[in-house]
């Protein structure tokens, strides 16, 4: 049987780059397989497709096959299945619930999707003698900023405001105590800045359910009309202009840094648990991001000034010396490039996946 990688959360917006990254570089993994789970929560799929709409074109853009499955990873049985049916070797863990504002309306829903469901997964994967993991995490982890850059050494769990970041903390101390318990675990959790932008084919990229959550989304809709302003949250934090500051990655640097995640297993006394940030270094305002996307898109972006978010941070950017001693791996697409790839995505599909 076929050595698999098995890819949680495949067909949303990072699990699918990731996919495709993972595919477009199967010549350093060749006898793998990719096999993707995922309960369409941040996936479209069309009638009549057997597959969302990102893993098909994923794979007309790469002509290789993904395994896909439709299972809950809450489903025990669902995800038994899946690793009797394949050799999964690792697995690469997106499968989560990951709006903050409405975790804060849905703390039971987050709860026992991010965490129940990790659970799960960990269950399943110790019955199958499974001990791989890349965990997707999130800088949300480290609270209030006490220091900037953000190294991995920052102190988590502090000061948290919604479930969606105290279920990734959660996750990761959880996956700690299983380290700490058996020898046998190595869990890599990559804790993801701002993740935007798309993939360089303009085909696939992120196609928020309901209301975006990030900047990005929203900027770029507002430019090719589906939103009428921008809504900026707030021009009085103490950064370069007043308005928020945050480390935006692009989504093809962060897949990348999975692959490069996934060849850490094979390295000789590899092991437990690591913590290791995914950005650029470089932190943006709101208004530098607006001002770059008009500069990409050519279009201008009318925008309000309004009150801040409750909870919301002035500034937040990291530290991204591990990922580079521990990866090998660095952001290499700049801010235009991110703006540039948003567009071509965004007014090529206009209205995301669907069709129509």
């Amino acid at each position: 049987m076929t050595r698999s990688i098995l890819v949680t959360g495949g067909a949303g917006y990072v699990g699918s780059h990731t996919v495709a990254a993972l595919l477009e570089r199967q010549q350093e993994h060749q006898d793998f397989d990719i096999v993707v789970v995922d309960d369409l929560t941040n996936a479209v799929r069309e009638p009549g497709q057997k597959k969302p709409e990102a893993l098909r074109i994923i794979e007309e853009l790469t002509k290789k096959t993904i395994h896909f499955y439709e299972v809950d990873i809450r489903d025990a049985a669902g995800l038994s299945r899946i690793f009797e049916s394949h050799s999964i070797e690792c697995v690469i863990h997106f499968a989560a619930l990951k709006a903050v504002g409405e975790s804060v309306q849905k703390p039971l829903e987050y709860y026992q999707a991010n965490i129940s469901g990790t659970c799960t997964l960990f269950d399943v994967m110790r019955k199958y003698g499974v001990y791989k993991l890349v965990y997707s995490s999130s800088c949300t982890v480290y609270g209030e900023p006490e220091y900037l850059p953000l190294n991995e050494g920052h102190p988590t769990g502090k000061g948290l405001t919604s479930p969606y970041g105290k279920s990734k903390y959660f996750c990761e101390e959880i996956m700690k105590d299983i380290c700490r318990s058996d020898t046998k675990w190595m869990i890599i959790s990559l804790r993801y800045f701002n993740p935007v932008g798309a993939h360089r084919s303009g085909r696939i990229g992120e196609d928020p359910a309901g209301i975006p959550n990030n900047l990005m989304p929203f900027i770029s809709q507002v430019a090719v009309g589906r939103l009428n302003e921008l809504q900026v949250f707030g021009n009085d934090y103490n950064t370069v202009d007043g308005t928020g500051v945050r480390d935006y990655i692009h989504v093809e640097d962060l897949a990348e840094g999975h692959v490069k995640a996934v060849k850490l297993f094979s390295q000789p006394g590899f092991s437990g648990f690591h913590a290791v940030n995914l950005g650029t270094g470089t932190g943006y305002s709101v208004l530098q991001m607006i001002a770059a996307f008009e500069a990409a898109s050519g279009r201008k972006i009318p925008y309000k000034i309004v009150a801040r978010r409750a909870g919301d941070i002035a500034a937040n950017y990291a530290d991204v010396s591990l990922s580079h001693r521990l990866l090998g791996w660095r952001a290499t697409r700049t801010l235009s490039d991110m703006c540039r790839d948003t567009w071509r995505w965004q007014s090529n599909n206009p209205n995301g996946f669907k069709r129509s």
